[in-house]
C-alpha cells in the first residue's frame, strides 16, 4: 500500500481538480477548505496569542501605556486597511488568473502589484508622518498619554512599504494555494516581535529564578519599544515572504522570468481599481468608525480606554480566525471563477461561510468562559480587568454572526463582488453602530458602547447573509 500523500502535495492536487474541471464531491471541498484555512487560523491565532503578550508588556507600566496604543490603533488600521485594499485588488486577479491556467498573465499581474502597492504605500505613508503629531489630540486623548502616542504611530507610518510587502506577498501566496508557507511564516513574525519587544520595552533588570539571580538585558523605550519591535519582525519577515513568493512560489516565481515586462496594464490597473477602491472605501468606513468609537470612549478616562483596547485585543481571539477562513474563501471562490466553475464557487462560499460562524460561536463560548483570566493576562490593574470583562462578555454573542460577514465577504471578494459589500458594511457602521453607541455612551459609559457593537455585528451578519443567498458569481 502506498504512503499517503503529503499534505502541500494533496491541497494541490486538490486544486488541480479544481482548475482542471474535475469532480469535487463534499468530502473533498471540506478537505480542501480545512488544508487552505489551518495553516492561516494558526497563525491568525498566533498573532493574537503574542499579542496579548504584547499588551500585556506594555501593560506592566500602567494603564496610560495602553491607553496611548489603544487611541492610536484604530488609526493605524485605517492606513494598514488602505495597503490590504491596495494589494487584494491585484490578488483577486492572481488567484482567478491562476484558476483559468494562466500563470503568465498571474506573473504579470503580480509584477503591476508590486509597483504600485508600494507607490500607494508611500503615499500613505507620507499623509500619516503629517498627522502623526496632532492625531492624538484629534482624538481626545489626555495630554499624559500625547506623546508616546504620537511616536508609537510615527513608526508604523515610516515602515508602510515594509508592511506593505508583507501583506502582498503572504497574499499572493494564499492566492495561489500555498497558505502553509504564509501561515508560517506569519506565526514566525509573532514570535520575532514577542522577543524584540522583551527587549525593546523594558529596561535591564534582574530576576529570581530557582534561587538564581538572572540578569536581563534591555533598552527600556516603553511605548516606542513596542512599535520599533512590531516593525522589525515584520521587516524579517517581509523579506522571508519575498523570496518565498518571487524565487520559491511555482506559480509566481519571478526569478527566472527576466525577460517578462514589468509594464502597466490599463486592464489590470482599472479591475485592481473596481476591486481594490471599494474595499479602500470599506476599510475607510469600518476604521474610521473605530477612530470615531475610540473618541467616544476617550473622555471616559484612561481606565475606560485601556479596557476598551484590552477588550478588542481580547475579542480578536475570536474573529481572527475568522479571517484565516475568509483567506480561504477568497482564494476558492476566485480560483473556482477564473475556472469557469460558478456553481463551485458558490458551494465553497457557503461552506467556508458555515465553518466560520461555527469556529468563532464555539471561541466566544470559551472565551466567555475565560474572560477573567483573558483580561489578567494583558492588565494588571484591577479596574481595567473588571471593566475589560464585563464589557467583552456582551459582544461575545455576536460572535456567530460577525463571523458569516467576515467569511462571506472574503467570499464574495474572491469573485471580484466587492462595492455592495462595502455599502452593507458603511451602513452597518454608520447607521447603527456609532449613532447608536453615541447614545448609549451618556447612559451606560463604556458598557453601552459595546452593546452597540453587538447590536451592530448581529446586523452586519445577517445582511451578508442576505447578499449570499441572492449573490451570483457571473
Amino acid at each position: 500500500m502506498s504512503a499517503a500523500a503529503p499534505p502541500v502535495r494533496r491541497t494541490e492536487a486538490l486544486l488541480e481538480e479544481l482548475r482542471n474541471g474535475g469532480a469535487m464531491s463534499a468530502a473533498k471541498r471540506i478537505s480542501l477548505v480545512w488544508r487552505l484555512s489551518l495553516p492561516t487560523m494558526l497563525a491568525e491565532i498566533s498573532a493574537i496569542l503574542m499579542a496579548y503578550i504584547d499588551a500585556g508588556m506594555v501593560g506592566r507600566f500602567g494603564s496610560n501605556g495602553a491607553a496611548a496604543i489603544g487611541l492610536v490603533a484604530s488609526t493605524t488600521w485605517l492606513f494598514r486597511g488602505g495597503m490590504r485594499a491596495a494589494a487584494m485588488g491585484f490578488t483577486v486577479q492572481v488567484a482567478q488568473a491562476i484558476g483559468a491556467r494562466d500563470p503568465g498573465r498571474a506573473r504579470s499581474i503580480l509584477r503591476q502589484g508590486i509597483v504600485c502597492s508600494l507607490a500607494w504605500a508611500v503615499l500613505l505613508g507620507v499623509v500619516g508622518i503629517a498627522i502623526a503629531k496632532p492625531l492624538p489630540r484629534w482624538l481626545g486623548g489626555a495630554l499624559e498619554i500625547r506623546g508616546d502616542a504620537t511616536w508609537y504611530f510615527l513608526v508604523f507610518m515610516l515602515a508602510l512599504p515594509v508592511a506593505q510587502m508583507l501583506v502582498l506577498c503572504s497574499s499572493m501566496l494564499q492566492a495561489s494555494g500555498d497558505t502553509r508557507t504564509s501561515g508560517a511564516l506569519n506565526i514566525l513574525s509573532c514570535a520575532l516581535n514577542v522577543l524584540f519587544n522583551f527587549y525593546l520595552i523594558f529596561p535591564a533588570r534582574t530576576v529570581a529564578w530557582l534561587g538564581m539571580s538572572i540578569a536581563l538585558p534591555g533598552a527600556g523605550l516603553g511605548v516606542l519599544g513596542a512599535a520599533l519591535g512590531t516593525v522589525a519582525a515584520e521587516a524579517i519577515t517581509a523579506s522571508l515572504m519575498a523570496w518565498a513568493l518571487l524565487a520559491r512560489s511555482p506559480a509566481l516565481c519571478l526569478c527566472a522570468r527576466s525577460g517578462e515586462s514589468w509594464r502597466l496594464s490599463g486592464d489590470v490597473l482599472g479591475r485592481a481599481v473596481r476591486i481594490g477602491a471599494p474595499m479602500g472605501f470599506e476599510s475607510a468606513v469600518m476604521t474610521g468608525a473605530m477612530v470615531v468609537s475610540t473618541a467616544i470612549v476617550a473622555p471616559l478616562g484612561s481606565v475606560a480606554l485601556a479596557a476598551n483596547s484590552f477588550a478588542i485585543t481580547a475579542e480578536s481571539l475570536c474573529y481572527m480566525p475568522g479571517f484565516g477562513i475568509g483567506t480561504a474563501a477568497t482564494t476558492l471562490v476566485g480560483q473556482s471563477v477564473g475556472a469557469d466553475r460558478h456553481s463551485l464557487a458558490r458551494q465553497f462560499a457557503w461552506l467556508c461561510t458555515g465553518v466560520g460562524m461555527l469556529v468563532m460561536a464555539l471561541l466566544g463560548a470559551l472565551l466567555w468562559a475565560f474572560a477573567p483570566e483573558m483580561m489578567a493576562l494583558l492588565s494588571p490593574d484591577a479596574a481595567v480587568q473588571a471593566a475589560g470583562v464585563h464589557v467583552l462578555r456582551i459582544e461575545l454573542f455576536a460572535e456567530p454572526l460577525f463571523g458569516a460577514s467576515i467569511v462571506a465577504s472574503a467570499a464574495l471578494r474572491g469573485a471580484g463582488d466587492t462595492l455592495v459589500p462595502s455599502l452593507m458594511n458603511f451602513a452597518s457602521m454608520w447607521v447603527v453602530r456609532i449613532p447608536l453607541a453615541a447614545w448609549l455612551v451618556v447612559r451606560h459609559g463604556l458598557v453601552g458602547v459595546w452593546i452597540a457593537m453587538a447590536v451592530e455585528l448581529c446586523v452586519r451578519g445577517l445582511l451578508f447573509l442576505a447578499r449570499l443567498s441572492f449573490w451570483r458569481s457571473r
